[in-house]
């Protein structure tokens, strides 16, 4: 058995909205070449992305809105028609061949899932995956299909496991978490910018779950400009007792990288230093608890030369126990994308150490978050 495998095929990015949309697939080939020049992704490890079959897709989403986005691809809607099916819109445009980009994201994480609930792997990483806004019938916040909730429902079905959801994006797991929300045998866990600030405005701590799901749904929504020790200590905090009240069978992560100081659409004071524990504490957890069964899919981050890159990084050499990356970054990945990049790349693995100014509200907004907490954890521990 591998260590971990490497998802990846060039179709991946062809989900690509615009030249000047946010999301910008081209940090998977920013990641990949940096993983290549610290000699840690040997082609070896590699596994291509399938594409996800219609009775696949169908596990999450809507016949109809399958059949819309298929005639979007071909040309055959107008953006006015799309727009109560979420595209067409201005955070979510229509482009060619969408359906077909959109469904080979969904099938890197399906490889994903198989790789590693078969044995073949301990872990699985799919950085094209973790569009997390996706609803069943509607596109969503860059998102057309939602990969982890159709991958959740591929698990339950075709392996009868319990899966435990973790969300570090800095906006609400929302498409997630409504797909399971009345689920006993799924956990979903999202800790967040607090709606009041950003989109999409949910993931209140007493959304917690309805029916038979009640108690199994976890949000921990920080206030604007919270640093590393405050969202490292939730989230250390939350998953210790969280997974041990759930038990899983297997962990689903979502690594979206927007929640550093440099991200552009976001609030968020973190640097590197949590995107080092993130992936550390989501490996330590699924091997105490899931016999290892980790999967890992990307997410947003919006700064990505600066930012994405480096952080998910960490996630691939964590998966392969590779030692975390100190120091400089190799002088032949800066030389060669220097000259493309529109912002001075940043040198080292570290973040600058004055990068930013002292929030003067520092300790109002760390208290803040740990009250926060301490409701959260009363919910748990009562659930």
């Amino acid at each position: 058995m591998k260590h971990a495998v490497f998802i990846f095929s060039e179709d991946q990015l062809g989900y690509k909205f615009s030249d000047t949309h946010p999301f910008n697939q081209k940090r998977l080939v920013l990641t990949i070449d940096l993983l290549r020049e610290m000699n840690a992704l040997p082609e070896d490890l590699i596994v291509p992305a399938r594409v996800a079959s219609d009775e696949e897709l169908l596990l999450a989403h809507d016949e109809r809105y399958i059949e819309i986005v298929k005639k979007a691809s071909r040309g055959e809607i107008t953006p006015e028609a799309g727009e109560s099916y979420g595209i067409g819109t201005e955070d979510t445009p229509i482009f060619e061949n969408m359906h077909e980009a959109s469904a080979r994201l969904v099938g890197g994480t399906l490889t994903a899932v198989d790789y590693v609930m078969e044995g073949k792997a301990q872990h699985a990483l799919n950085l094209g995956g973790g569009l997390h806004h996706g609803f069943r019938g509607k596109a969503s916040g860059f998102c057309i299909y939602n990969d982890s909730s159709v991958a959740i429902n591929y698990i339950k079905k075709k392996y009868e496991a319990r899966v435990l959801y973790i969300d570090t994006d800095a906006h609400h797991g929302d498409g997630v978490q409504w797909s399971f929300y009345d689920d006993p045998d799924v956990c979903t866990v999202s800790i967040h910018e607090t709606g009041r600030y950003l989109f999409p405005g949910t993931g209140n701590i007493n959304e917690r779950g309805s029916g038979q799901g009640y108690g199994t749904s976890f949000n921990f929504p920080i206030d604007a400009f919270t640093e590393d020790e405050s969202f490292l200590d939730i989230y250390r905090t939350a998953m210790k007792e969280i997974v041990e009240f759930f038990k899983p069978d297997v962990i689903l992560s979502q690594n979206g990288a927007d929640a550093h100081y440099l991200d552009p659409l976001t609030h968020l004071y973190g640097t590197m230093n949590i995107y080092r524990e993130i992936p550390k504490i989501a490996h330590e957890l699924a091997h105490t608890y899931c016999d290892g069964r980790w999967i890992a899919v990307g997410g947003g981050g919006y700064d990505i030369w600066r930012v994405v890159p480096r952080a998910w990084s960490m996630i691939w050499m964590e998966m392969n126990n590779f030692p975390l990356p100190h120091g400089n970054l190799p002088e032949p990945w800066l030389s060669k994308w220097q000259p493309e990049s529109p912002v001075p790349l940043i040198k080292t693995w570290e973040d600058p150490v004055n990068m930013y100014q002292a929030i003067p509200r520092k300790e109002e907004i760390t208290d803040k978050n740990f009250q926060m907490l301490n409701k959260a954890l009363y919910m748990i521990r009562n659930a």
